[in-house]
């Protein structure tokens, strides 16, 4: 009988996955050549991420005008790297913060720009998902965290935007139902809901990027990962 744990991540994962996983690293798809030693550029390596872009997309219903990116790292890399690729020091990011992710990525983010907490739940620990704002419409984008795996907390209802909403789904991607047009830029890192640890899944409305006042290291700049399909 397979084993199960309530771990925050990493998750576990089917048996057809391992089964898969475990014959790719001796053969992949009858190549002769380990997953492990085949080009990330080459055809083999390439079917697997368009494959994994498509179902992204198909689950998620997704339009054109979004890139889907599998980045390497965890998603505590996405804290900074949001608010590089899109806050100014002349703006400013509003944040809702209902827990330690959130809070990380509001110490990231001050890096960068002007950080504003709009609403918090530190007052009761954490205990509850704050209610009653208004998202002001200065802002260069809101940052939520829909899933609270260590305080027990979710949104279930998400706040009215009048600027861009950047949401790390970690946690809870794929679990239900989301209406990605709430959201300009998300992201996920894989151990939680998605797979192994190692990289991070971001989706981000293209149209986003470009905007802030600052050159950004080529490997931390989404529009290099889009251009290069990497």
């Amino acid at each position: 009988m397979k084993k199960h744990n309530f771990n925050a991540g990493p998750a576990i994962l089917p048996d057809s996955v391992l089964e898969k996983a475990a014959a790719s690293v001796i053969d992949l798809n009858g190549s002769g050549l380990s997953i492990l030693e085949v080009s990330h550029r080459g055809a083999d390596f390439t079917a697997i991420i368009e494959r994994a872009e498509a179902l992204t997309r198909q689950i998620l219903d997704l339009p054109d005008d979004y890139a889907v990116l599998f980045l390497s790292g965890g998603a505590s890399s996405q804290f900074f790297m949001t608010a590089m690729n899109l806050l100014d020091e002349s703006g400013k990011a509003y944040y809702v913060d209902t827990g330690s992710w959130s809070s990380k990525a509001i110490k990231e983010a001050r890096l960068f720009g002007q950080v504003e907490v709009l609403a918090s739940s530190k007052d009761r620990n954490y205990s509850y998902i704050p209610k009653g704002y208004e998202v002001p419409s200065d802002g260069t984008y809101l940052h939520l965290t829909s899933n609270n795996t260590i305080f027990g907390t979710q949104f279930h209802e998400w706040p009215e935007s009048p600027i861009p909403v950047v949401c790390d789904l970690s946690s809870d991607i794929f679990s239900r139902p989301i209406d990605l047009s709430r959201f300009d830029l998300i992201y996920a890192g894989a151990q939680k809901n998605l797979g192994p640890a190692g990289t991070t899944l971001v989706i981000v409305r293209k149209e986003l990027l470009g905007r802030v006042n600052r050159q950004l290291p080529s490997m931390l700049d989404y529009r290099n990962h889009i251009d290069q399909n990497s």
